[in-house]
């Protein structure tokens, strides 16, 4: 097999710097709310919090301790890294979701493909899912988007949806994701960055208001 070509334009630090902004801001939220909440279901079927940050957790420290054999992001995968740790504490479960946010940063970097950089924009999103589920402020937020923003530009390209012209927040300058079609114009978006994080991540979107042409929502998913 050979070997991948290196991610045009890559910065190789952009996924761990989401990762250690998104710990900042996430964790001391974690540390202080009562465990009862941690038994909220969240926009994941069928997972609960808990169940959420087990599996972000157990995904980053895998990639810390390069354990990546082949199929571990699968979802049969993913729901046994969650029934392992099932019956640990919940310290134990935010602590090593503390590691793997502050240890996997210098670990995607160096996949010079990028292969694993979209698997902190995952955790990213799963950080807003944990964020709806408790009802507090910032879902698809915050400080991170700005590091969020252009990994989604590399999820959009590999899953090859249609080109999109993002124009967030009322900015003129478009956000450009997806890849170009002959024959198709880019489609464009209205709207802020929380429901276009919505839309790409297959999240609910009641209470939203955007504006979408030119593409259907289920084309621009990058989660299936």
């Amino acid at each position: 097999m050979s070997k991948p070509e290196p991610e045009s334009g890559r910065d190789p630090e952009l996924p761990g710097r989401l990762l250690r902004t998104e710990r900042d801001a996430l964790m001391p939220l974690l540390r202080a709310t009562p465990e009862d909440r941690f038994a909220l279901r969240t926009a994941c079927p069928g997972w609960t919090v808990r169940d959420v940050l087990a599996h972000c957790a157990a995904a980053l420290v895998r990639i810390v301790e390069g354990r990546l054999e082949e199929g571990v992001f699968l979802p049969e995968a993913n729901a046994a890294d969650v029934a392992e740790r099932a019956d640990w504490s919940l310290p134990r479960v935010l602590d090593e979701l503390e590691r793997g946010f502050t240890e996997a940063g210098p670990a995607i970097a160096k996949y010079e493909d990028g292969t694993l950089d979209t698997v902190a924009l995952g955790e990213w999103v799963h950080a807003g899912d944990v964020r709806e589920a408790f009802g507090v402020p910032g879902a698809y937020a915050g400080a991170a988007t700005e590091a969020a923003l252009p990994l989604l530009a590399v999820a959009s390209r590999r899953r090859e949806t249609p080109l999109l012209h993002a124009y967030l927040d009322g900015s003129a300058v478009p956000l450009v994701l997806g890849n170009e079609t002959e024959g198709r114009p880019a489609a464009v978006f209205h709207g802020d960055t929380p429901s276009l994080i919505r839309v790409y991540s297959g999240r609910p979107l009641v209470g939203t208001r955007y504006e979408l042409s030119g593409a259907t929502e289920q084309e621009l998913l990058i989660y299936r």
